[in-house]
């Protein structure tokens, strides 16, 4: 997640290993937030008795704005760095 920054436009390429093989899903978009959110875990033993999954909200071309989990499986690539003054 360190290299992810608001304002900079990315692919995110995400694998879903399933019984049948594995389901592959690729989103690009502008970085509008990037950080760690709490889950609605109960049983987590951990910060807040909470999981915290690592995040990121990006806005496709056509507007629509789509929060992605990341994980072990997610793929993140740099299309282009933000500009000066762009925040997303």
């Amino acid at each position: 997640m360190e290299n992810l920054t608001p304002g900079a436009t990315v692919r995110i390429t995400q694998q879903f290993p399933r019984m049948s093989g594995t389901m592959v899903t690729t989103v690009e978009g502008v970085v509008v937030r990037v950080g760690q959110e709490k889950s609605g875990s109960w049983f987590a033993h951990t910060k807040d008795n909470k999981v915290w999954i690592d995040r990121v909200e990006l806005r496709k071309k056509d507007g629509e704005l789509v929060v992605l989990n990341l994980d072990r499986f997610s793929a993140v690539e740099v299309l282009e760095t933000p500009k000066a003054g762009t925040t997303g």
